[in-house]
């Protein structure tokens, strides 16, 4: 009579990999899971190693105060830390905590976000080239952020309903924006550029582009596909750390930001200009130009209007709707 085997004990999965883990499962960015756990291990270091189950209320609103006092930490960043411990708790550990968390709060400062005249964005957008070029006209020309233009998936443009589709933008929502008539042509060669890298990846037995949650196993070989493919693909390929496997990502976010940053200088700007900029740019020009700001809200794709009416704070600036009495 065979005797029966014991299971096999597998070893506790550390606590870091079990937030990577639920991260993953949650469908969050890449860059909120190494956020996240980055602000959870200063957070169990900043207490000696102790586990957090061993803690509570206490011990966050003390890692709160110290960021906010000790560190002198802008309010997202403490903003940051707090939803990281939060998620760690109530996802990971399946632990309540009780009552608010009642920490000494980073000030938020009233700043109104630096906007470019028409006049400005033109000098600066023509100082850039190649794809920095297009992914800064693209910000602008339909308000998007930096990420999500460089995460454009060919599929995601539609030159027939001239429109552009955002896919898992913040709040991991879809949203459509328009195409701007000027910018077709540089974006269909924009794409057989992109195609010939692809075409010459298969030639060598690569062309595989990483695709977002379980799309891999759901629909095998589709990081293959043209489709799936990034218009704005990086100039190497790159090996997976989990797989193994070789692909090709898209253009990396320093790359415009520092094209940006000797083209702004160029054109002699005299503002602090980042590619959000151009965002900002985009909806105080609509808003100038007339269109309601359910409208401006819904391309920038905002959950509240309030987020929205900062740009009409900034339509008022420099007193354009008051006359100086030096000019009465």
């Amino acid at each position: 009579m065979p005797i029966p085997r014991s299971p096999v004990q597998r070893p506790a999965k550390k606590l870091l990999d079990q937030v990577r883990e639920v991260i993953q499962l949650k469908h969050y960015s890449r860059k909120t899971e190494k956020s996240y756990v980055g602000w959870i291990k200063r957070f169990i270091l900043f207490h000696s190693k102790r586990h957090p189950r061993e803690m509570g209320k206490a011990e966050i609103e003390a890692y709160l105060t110290y960021l906010a006092q000790d560190r002198k930490v802008a309010a997202a960043t403490q903003n940051q830390a707090f939803n990281a411990i939060l998620f760690l708790y109530r996802n990971v550990l399946q632990v309540e905590l009780d009552g608010a968390i009642d920490a000494v709060r980073a000030r938020r400062p009233a700043r109104l976000p630096t906007v470019l005249t028409r006049e400005e964005v033109h000098p600066v957008i023509a100082a850039m080239s190649g794809q920095p070029q297009l992914v800064v006209q693209l910000l602008y020309g339909c308000g998007l952020r930096l990420m999500e233009g460089l995460r454009l998936r060919v599929k995601d443009i539609d030159f027939g309903l001239n429109q552009l589709v955002i896919r898992d933008a913040k709040g991991m929502k879809d949203r459509v924006t328009m195409l701007p008539q000027l910018l077709r042509d540089s974006l269909q060669n924009q794409l057989l550029r992109s195609r010939l890298i692809h075409e010459k990846d298969l030639a060598r037995g690569y062309g595989r582009v990483a695709l977002p949650y379980a799309l891999a196993h759901k629909y095998p070989g589709a990081d293959w596909e043209w489709s799936w493919q990034y218009v704005f693909p990086a100039t190497r390929l790159y090996r997976e750390s989990e797989t193994g496997t070789v692909r090709r990502h898209h253009l990396h976010e320093t790359g415009v930001q520092k094209a940006l940053r000797v083209a702004a200088r160029m054109a002699g700007i005299a503002k602090p200009i980042h590619c959000h900029t151009f965002r900002h740019s985009f909806a105080t020009h609509l808003l100038e130009a007339g269109y309601d700001i359910r409208t401006v809200q819904e391309l920038l794709g905002h959950n509240d209007v309030s987020t929205t009416m900062i740009y009409t704070h900034v339509l008022n600036r420099g007193g354009l709707a008051v006359r100086s009495p030096l000019d009465l």
